[in-house]
């Protein structure tokens, strides 16, 4: 990814004008505002705004006035309990706003977590620009033939190779018929097309951009899904720089949310009463354990 000098010059200014306030701060947070993290080939993730921290959550919890008389360790005793227990409101208590640069087609999958406020950059109103997400050859795999939205085999050699070729000769033919479209020329009376039309012959894997604020329930709630190691690599990577920005932003409630729900599992009745009958000796099967062959391999997965 390649800011602009104008982009950098902006970032720079930001972070070099503090300002002095009476709201609670987190040092991790501050330490991030404004800093673009490169994401992909040209993605990034900065964040722009935020309010709260530990101490709020917990503060919401006891709804008190002010931090408290707490200590440390039983804030820390306490945002395991909620999150322990799925508690949910004392974490929504807290909120950032980011601005993310990426993919249309992952911006597509992204929307889907409808709580959040988005904000997108209009193609109606302005032109894109010419950068399209380019997979290193690593991320580019054959369809998984056990999972129907997953990738499979790593392509090599001259497959990987034509694979990439198509891509990038795509996406640039699709950008000069856009430039082409939008392209007035007063010696031969075309007028060029609006905006607003050009854009629909561009390619899903142009980039676009959005500022995305939300909660941080919902944002766990998003992680949760999109840092798992079965998420599609090219959002994974914003979640996990995501997550990276959160741990510095609320470091105990992280923790719990990482211990509880990224490191976790989540059992069903018919799971509990398998473990209950392997602990008391049974060697059960998936036939004998009232599971359906998906539910049974993705037990075996976590259990062996």
């Amino acid at each position: 990814m390649s800011l602009t000098p104008e982009q950098r010059a902006e970032i720079e200014a930001q972070r070099a004008q503090p300002h002095t306030t009476l709201r609670a701060t987190s040092p991790g947070m501050e330490a991030r505002l404004y800093t673009a993290h490169e994401v992909l080939d040209h993605g990034l993730v900065r964040v722009i705004d935020y309010m709260g921290d530990d101490a709020a959550i917990c503060q919401a919890a006891r709804v008190s006035y002010g931090r408290g008389t707490k200590a440390v360790s039983d804030d820390k005793g306490l945002i395991r309990y909620l999150m322990r227990h799925w508690h949910s409101t004392p974490f929504e208590m807290c909120e950032v706003k980011f601005h993310i640069k990426l993919p249309v087609f992952v911006a597509r999958q992204w929307i889907r977590h409808r709580t959040a406020n988005v904000n997108e950059y209009s193609a109606r109103y302005s032109i894109l620009d010419r950068e399209f997400y380019i997979p290193a050859p690593e991320a580019l795999a054959a369809q998984s033939k056990v999972n129907n939205q997953g990738r499979g085999q790593v392509l090599e050699g001259a497959e990987a190779a034509r694979v990439l070729d198509l891509l990038r000769e795509d996406a640039m033919r699709s950008y000069d018929h856009y430039e082409d479209m939008l392209t007035p020329d007063e010696d031969t009376g075309k007028l060029g097309l609006a905006r607003e039309l050009a854009r629909m012959n561009l390619p899903a894997n142009i980039y676009t951009q959005w500022y995305w604020k939300i909660d941080l329930h919902n944002l766990f709630h998003f992680l949760r899904l999109r840092a798992d190691s079965h998420a599609q690599y090219e959002i994974r990577v914003y979640a996990e720089t995501m997550c990276d920005i959160v741990r510095d932003w609320v470091p105990q409630a992280y923790a719990a949310f990482e211990d509880y729900r990224l490191g976790g599992v989540n059992l069903s009745g018919k799971a509990v009463e398998v473990l209950k009958r392997r602990l008391g000796g049974e060697a059960v099967t998936q036939e004998t354990s009232g599971m359906s062959k998906g539910e049974w391999r993705e037990f075996v997965e976590v259990w062996g």
